[in-house]
């Protein structure tokens, strides 16, 4: 089942598109994400993807009672990350109902995390984000880089049970310039477990590219944002 999820990134209590994951280079800023998070769900999305920016850079996630208004008013399935560097921060989120957590650096520092996590909550509420630069993994809100490759620790992580990957390539991301299909492609070969992608869509024809590759999932941002075409033509995509 292909998905369509669009992406509500926070940061100062507002919605916003950063170019390239860069602070202070919002394309995009909305004051109210969850009369954002409604749009999309009235516009049919079935799936909302969350990420409080301020704790994916600065490690605090300050945005979490505009998520938490989201994941109960919102009435469809979520998916929430950025900051979440705990046990804690995870039985957190999951105990306000979101559907699915996305751990990216607490995964990548401590692999026994997503272990102890799946085998408690299943691995089903388990994603991992492997952020992608140049073929080597980042933490840290981007910032860092570490020596491994995506299909390297989507391995690893896989075999502790995560129940998913959401693999965003860094390289396209933000720009609005077109996707590179073949990052995805290589990871989707690699694994069994559903692979989501992120970064760079622009046009229809992206969304398009990102399927073929086997993905079961696309998330969008700045092109939603920016209208280059609606969420409705986007969901043409699905599989119904």
């Amino acid at each position: 089942m292909f998905k369509i999820i669009p992406a509500i990134d926070i940061r100062n209590s507002k919605c916003v598109s950063l170019i390239q994951g860069i602070p202070g280079t919002e394309r995009v800023s909305i004051d109210n994400p969850l009369a954002v998070a409604l749009r999309w769900v009235r516009g049919g999305a079935k799936i909302i993807h969350l990420i409080d920016l301020d704790g994916a850079i600065e490690g605090h996630r300050s945005n979490s009672p505009i998520i938490e208004s989201i994941i109960r008013n919102s009435m469809v399935e979520t998916q929430v990350g950025g900051g979440i560097r705990s046990r804690k921060d995870a039985q957190d989120l999951l105990s306000l109902g979101s559907d699915r957590i996305i751990l990216g650096t607490a995964a990548i520092k401590q692999p026994a995390l997503v272990k102890e996590l799946a085998d408690e909550f299943g691995g089903n509420r388990i994603m991992v984000a492997l952020d992608s630069k140049n073929g080597r993994v980042t933490t840290h809100g981007w910032a860092e880089k570490s020596a491994f490759t995506a299909v390297e620790l989507g391995r690893t992580f896989e075999k502790m049970g995560a129940g998913s990957i959401l693999f965003t390539d860094i390289n396209t991301e933000g720009l609005l310039e077109g996707v590179n299909p073949l990052p995805t492609q290589e990871l989707v070969d690699a694994l069994e477990i559903p692979v989501i992608a992120s970064g760079g869509i622009t046009t229809l024809s992206d969304i398009e590219l990102i399927k073929e590759t086997g993905a079961k999932g696309i998330v969008i941002g700045a092109a939603l944002y920016v209208g280059n075409f609606t969420l409705n033509e986007a969901m043409e995509f699905e599989d119904n």
